[in-house]
């Protein structure tokens, strides 16, 4: 079977078990999260084979996030630790309808110390899948780190996949993390945004216009998601809309992002996403959504993702 990578930051998020903002919270509760490591869990607890590549301090933290990979079955060969660096932190609040804001503690973190050596020998095969976010494309080790895996996953013939997940508060400015994304955007074949990421990437207000400027460089796929207002993707061949239940219960929204596109890389892994059909594009989405729907109604990310069952 082939193997879904996902490198970047793992993290432990401590929640806010109150709304309101993090000067007024009192009390957090601990989970294990990081958007790659998110999605990882995602696929590995549908049934798919998923591997994170990160590094975490040698420290309590990165004990517990190595025992939480392994306990939902995601290959650790790839989890690195050192003692030069902590394991890093984001305090997350939310407000009454369940939308966070974070606070992160990592400057540096241990996950910024991947180096390219740790990820140069790393056994991509055609039709694995790697897949990454912006968030450790900061100006650290881990950002060439991320340059050498997707450089020799592409020659091996994986699917490379990327989730911008802006995280503005981490970056010197704005126009920094934009810079950056859009030059890693022709590097993935799969591209997953927001309807607000879509358009502070590309300046662009109407979606179809927007989306088909990512048609560059290697990109064959882009999903949109739209919290309440479901999802669309596109090829450059065919266009599918899904919704999403809006009825159901909102709890916390760490993670939802996160589910939709694990839900996708897992169904893809091993297909392939040539000659998609718009069919089959809205059944990816109908799965995506249901995934995102049902974390968003529980607390945490990774403790939140569903499985293969819930999904159906």
């Amino acid at each position: 079977m082939n193997m879904l990578y996902a490198i970047g930051e793992m993290l432990i998020d401590f929640t806010a078990q109150e709304p309101g903002v993090l000067e007024i919270t009192s009390t957090f509760r601990k989970n294990a999260g990081g958007a790659p490591a998110n999605v990882a869990v995602c696929a590995a607890k549908q049934g798919k084979n998923a591997s994170v590549i990160t590094k975490l301090g040698k420290d309590p933290f990165g004990n517990f996030l190595v025992s939480t990979l392994a306990q939902d079955n995601v290959n650790t060969q790839y989890v690195f630790r050192t003692e030069e660096a902590k394991t890093a932190l984001a305090f997350v609040a939310r407000d009454e309808n369940g939308e966070r804001t974070f606070s992160f503690y990592r400057n540096p973190s241990a996950d910024m110390l991947l180096n390219e050596e740790e990820v140069a020998s790393i056994p991509f095969r055609a039709g694995d899948i790697l897949h990454f976010g912006s968030v450790d494309l900061c100006d650290a080790p881990v950002k060439r780190a991320h340059m050498v895996a997707i450089e020799h996953a592409r020659a091996a013939g994986a699917i490379i996949s990327f989730d911008p997940n802006l995280r503005y508060n981490l970056w010197d400015s704005a126009e920094a993390l934009l810079t950056t994304v859009r030059a890693f955007l022709p590097l993935a074949d799969i591209v997953k945004v927001s309807e607000e990421e879509l358009a502070d990437i590309t300046g662009i207000a109407d979606e179809k216009e927007a989306v088909n400027s990512l048609f560059c460089g290697a990109v064959k796929l882009v999903f949109v998601t739209k919290g309440k207002g479901g999802a669309s993707a596109y090829t450059k061949d065919a266009e599918a809309w899904a919704p999403t239940d809006v009825n159901s219960k909102v709890v916390d929204t760490t993670g939802a992002g996160d589910s939709f596109i694990g839900t996708v890389l897992g169904q893809l892994l091993g297909r392939g996403i040539e000659g998609l059909t718009k069919e089959e594009l809205i059944r990816l989405i109908t799965l995506a959504n249901r995934a995102a729907t049902i974390v968003v109604s529980r607390e945490g990310a990774i403790p939140a993702m569903p499985t293969a069952e819930e999904i159906v």
